[in-house]
């Protein structure tokens, strides 16, 4: 099973029982870009117990920020081939966040109902775009298709919030300009240029995955 499949089976199954369910960030825009995803994240309206419910196997990788990670099988032991371990999906609750005091996790996780909130949370406009699996139709609510087409990194939101709630998008913003060939929107680079020294308090395992990404 590829990472499409399980995803598309994951927002079938959620859907079938009364969710909301959701293709979102990179890999909707990276279908919008004619480029193939390399993974798929899912959003729903169901908090994370109901996603453990329905899909036993599972990893709770960051359930209290309402994120489950869901396996198309049980995972074999290290000795066994990569290639043999289980295909993983990103499923997280649609969530507003509180303040980050420690420029990375949010203080307070507040789960929402509607995707509209949740995509006001995300970094980059571009990584705000939803996919209804079923029918191919994307969901723009930040704008970020025009700036797909335009190609520019813009912040969601005022880019200085977007920053200091979690340092490392300043250097993730450099990272798809670059990818991309795109320009970062001045707004946000203004931001960056302004917080840059706050990279510091990332810490250089974080640093060293963005720059080898």
């Amino acid at each position: 099973m590829t990472s499409r499949e399980l995803a598309e089976r994951i927002c079938a199954t959620l859907r079938s029982h009364g969710h909301q369910a959701y293709f979102v960030g990179g890999c909707v825009r990276d279908l919008e870009l004619g480029r193939l995803p390399t993974d798929y994240d899912v959003c729903t309206d169901a908090r994370p117990e109901r996603v453990q419910e329905l899909f036993p196997r599972n990893v709770a990788v960051g359930a209290k920020f309402g994120v489950i990670l869901v396996l198309d099988r049980e995972p074999r032991g290290q000795e066994q081939d990569a290639q043999q371990q289980p295909v993983e999906v990103e499923v997280a609750t649609f969530r507003s966040d509180g303040g980050y005091s420690d420029g990375r996790h949010p203080d307070q996780v507040i789960f929402s109902k509607t995707p509209q909130e949740d995509v006001l949370r995300r970094d980059f406009t571009i990584n705000g775009l939803l996919m209804d699996p079923a029918s191919g139709e994307v969901l723009d609510y930040i704008g970020g298709r025009a700036d797909l087409h335009a190609g520019l990194v813009r912040a969601i939101g005022d880019p200085l919030r977007r920053f200091t709630e979690d340092n490392l998008r300043m250097l993730r913003a450099v990272r798809f300009a670059a990818r991309f060939g795109f320009q970062i929107e001045p707004e946000t680079m203004a931001a960056v240029q302004s917080l840059y020294p706050q990279i510091t308090q990332v810490s250089y395992e974080r640093i060293r995955d963005e720059l080898t990404k």
